[in-house]
């Protein structure tokens, strides 16, 4: 009796263990989703705080809280320089005697030596079609290597390409040496929107991304002083020191973008979330924020974007992406059609205009001092007004000088013409710095989803130069005298072409100020129209 009565109290009790166990797996269980619950609960908790937090600060207040983000900012939009720097210094040899009298042909109408038109446009358009070669390897080598490295890439491949420039002796050498100088330059113009738009908070968006117009007048600036100066010296370093003059910028650019930290939110994207929270602290000071909480807002957001597949060149066309990626190239292509080439041919122009040559170098270089100062001013309308906002108006005021600028030309031959056409030309080239350039930095960094970045401004970029390249030998064969001499009837071609950008924006460019990159991305996937956004309200739980 008893081995039986043991017995079953035995299997009783390995039946209550049994039972036990399986409490207790169940247990686990339900621990394990509680715990998954509340991990996300965290999570999006942090990220909406943190969300909060950078809707609340003040400019000022965004400035204090991440100082260091403001001078890496600085640092990547100071790479443009390189690229205004060329394209000014081109615009410039064209019209500086020591380079005409050794490359141009002799016009006797002008009892002058003048570069040819087909020259002219070629040495125009170098640059541009190495850069638009850069654009397309920028966004692959940035999504691969981070912003960082792919910038210094750029900056070394600089340095040795200004040799070919440097050493040049012929037209065609100059074409081949200006077409792989471009080649960096797309780098830099791909990446450099879109790192300053992603290491800054959201009030600093707009001034970030405007330093780029900043620097590129800045660079306008450096050639003018220095083609100014050169212009009466009548030898071969009125050019050669103007082109060494480029090699102070890489190097020393490269050593800082070295020790510039990587964009968080590439390393979000990369899933490497330690070093996002490092980068975030390296960028701001860690009493006036929470690292985590920054990280985990961005976590959300590449959430919310996120895909089994590599970016590709081709997602850009797709769904919601396909309106991004062309408000993008549309705000970039109209660059080219709203005065922009104007005010990088402003030299030229002057002189077309029946400016004496000293005059003309010397109003270049006031055209490029006023650019610097509105594109400062710029800032201070983007903070009030909006992108949209500025951007339509600037572009519509812009409209009205070009046309203006048409009807002074078709007036006759007078000083009083001369002077009005230089007047206005001078005024288009600081309006446009205004109003649509500055504003168009700011769209371009903000408008696309985060892990098409890289590839949207690349491809932005592109059609930039696409459009560009054809309008260069429409606006050189416009002004040269020994192409249409048009001179400043070409106003009421930009005019024409201004008008129709300015149309298209009103109907499809959303304001985007003051908008988290969620609050873009849900904006976008809800298909609001443009028009609509300023007073559609997204609620800071919502995450679709």
């Amino acid at each position: 009796m008893s081995p039986t009565v043991d017995s079953k109290s035995h299997g009783g009790a390995q039946e209550v263990d049994a039972e036990a166990t399986f409490s207790q797996v169940d247990n686990v269980y339900d621990l394990d989703e509680k715990s998954e619950k509340m991990h996300v609960t965290d999570y999006k908790a942090d990220a909406v705080a943190a969300e909060n937090a950078e809707h609340n600060m003040t400019v000022l207040e965004a400035v204090r809280a991440y100082p260091m983000a403001s001078f890496w900012a600085f640092v990547m939009s100071f790479t443009i320089i390189m690229e205004s720097y060329d394209v000014f210094l081109i615009g410039n040899f064209v019209a500086l005697p020591a380079f005409t009298s050794k490359y141009g042909v002799y016009d006797p109408a002008k009892d002058a030596y003048v570069i040819v038109t087909k020259w002219q446009s070629a040495l125009q358009v170098s640059g541009q079609l190495g850069a638009l070669i850069g654009v397309f390897l920028a966004g692959p080598l940035t999504s691969r290597i981070g912003y960082r490295y792919a910038t210094i890439t750029g900056l070394m491949l600089l340095n040795a390409f200004i040799f070919a420039f440097y050493y040049a002796e012929s037209m065609p050498v100059i074409f081949v040496a200006q077409l792989l100088e471009g080649l960096p330059w797309g780098i830099f113009i791909a990446n450099a929107p879109a790192y300053c738009s992603e290491i800054v908070p959201i009030k600093l968006r707009a001034p970030a991304t405007q330093m780029l117009q900043m620097f590129w007048a800045i660079g306008s600036i450096i050639v003018g002083a220095v083609t100014y100066v050169y212009n009466p010296v009548k030898d071969a370093s009125a050019y050669k020191i103007p082109i060494a003059i480029q090699w102070m910028f890489p190097t020393p650019l490269a050593i800082l973008m070295f020790l510039a930290p990587e964009s968080p939110w590439w390393l979000v994207r990369k899933g490497r979330l330690e070093e996002a929270a490092k980068s975030v602290e390296r960028l701001g000071r860690r009493s006036r924020l929470n690292s985590s909480e920054t990280v985990a807002m961005m976590r959300r957001v590449v959430e919310l974007e996120k895909s089994e597949k590599e970016p590709t060149h081709l997602e850009l066309f797709k769904g919601t992406d396909t309106y991004r990626t062309l408000i993008v190239c549309g705000v970039y292509a109209a660059q080219n059609l709203t005065g922009n080439l104007i005010a990088n041919q402003a030299v030229y122009f002057f002189e077309q205009a029946g400016m004496k040559t000293n005059t003309a170098f010397a109003l270049g270089l006031i055209t490029s001092a006023l650019q610097m100062i509105f594109v400062m001013l710029s800032w201070i309308l983007t903070a009030y007004l909006g992108r949209r906002t500025i951007y339509l108006w600037g572009s519509f005021f812009n409209v009205v000088m070009l046309v203006a600028l048409g009807i002074a030309g078709s007036v006759g031959t007078s000083n009083s013409a001369s002077l009005a056409q230089a007047s206005l030309g001078l005024i288009i080239s600081v309006l446009f710095t205004l109003g649509p350039a500055p504003a168009s930095w700011v769209i371009i960094g903000e408008t696309s989803a985060i892990r098409l970045r890289p590839l949207t401004t690349g491809i932005g970029r592109a059609s930039y130069y696409i459009v560009e390249i054809p309008c260069i030998f429409l606006g050189t064969y416009m002004l040269n005298p020994t192409g249409g001499n048009l001179g400043a009837k070409c106003g009421y071609v930009w005019g024409g072409t201004g008008l129709f950008c300015l149309i298209v924006a009103y109907f499809y460019l959303p304001e985007m100020k003051g908008r988290s990159y969620r609050e873009i991305d849900i904006l976008f996937n809800r298909h609001v129209p443009a028009r609509k956004w300023k007073k559609t309200i997204i609620d800071v739980q919502d995450d679709e």
